[in-house]
């Protein structure tokens, strides 16, 4: 089950998915043509620093299956958010009238008591994800128990798994133009999310993706 707040949330999200696509065919063709690619990339910039945070909650065992829950105010659930950073609230102000750029979505990630809620927050203009993260009910509330502050940031609900897509940009690369992408996956355990799976994507040298496992902890 998918909400929006608005239809410029829509919009919003096809135009990030668009960029990575395009860019992902172009990879694609360019691959099967030389039928070669290197693997690994050199040092990224990849733009504003802020933190990545994943969340440590406790588990909250259910014998029932979770439940839908009813549909979130999450402009409000953002902004009351004191994890999330004054940057991201700044950013969270209607695009056109009352239409804001939050895309929501529900599904079981961490089973709990109910489905848990993606919100990614979007800027107005060139829609560049500001901002991800993961509400868990717990005791009646939701809290936040994942998020992710670097722009680009994009995250979504995959079979149980949370997938996270951040947009790397080298000095001087344009918005519409990322150097690549890393597509990071992370699953619920233990109270917490921990990653899996981390993909790299480079754009500009027409390389496969490299897909390497969470780093041992």
């Amino acid at each position: 089950m998918r909400g929006l707040t608005g239809a410029g949330a829509t919009r919003a999200r096809d135009s990030f998915r668009a960029v990575s696509t395009a860019w992902a065919v172009l990879t694609a063709v360019a691959l099967s043509v030389s039928a070669c690619g290197t693997g690994g990339t050199g040092a990224r910039d990849e733009g504003p620093a802020h933190a990545d945070t994943v969340s440590s909650a406790a588990a909250v065992p259910s014998a029932r299956p979770a439940r839908t829950p009813d549909r979130v105010d999450a402009v409000r659930l953002v902004k009351d958010d004191p994890r999330v950073s004054a940057e991201v609230k700044r950013e969270l102000k209607p695009c056109v009238a009352d239409e804001y750029p939050v895309d929501v979505s529900y599904g079981h990630l961490t089973g709990g008591p109910a489905e848990d809620v993606v919100v990614n927050v979007l800027t107005c203009g060139d829609a560049v994800g500001v901002g991800a993260y993961v509400y868990r009910l717990e005791g009646g509330a939701y809290r936040n128990v994942f998020r992710a502050e670097e722009p680009p940031v994009y995250g979504e609900i995959d079979r149980g798994d949370l997938v996270v897509t951040k947009q790397v940009y080298e000095k001087g690369d344009p918005v519409s133009s990322p150097s690549g992408e890393n597509v990071i996956t992370y699953r619920w355990s233990a109270g917490r999310f921990s990653e899996q799976f981390r993909t790299h994507n480079d754009y500009s040298n027409a390389v496969g993706g490299d897909v390497s496992p969470a780093p041992a902890s």
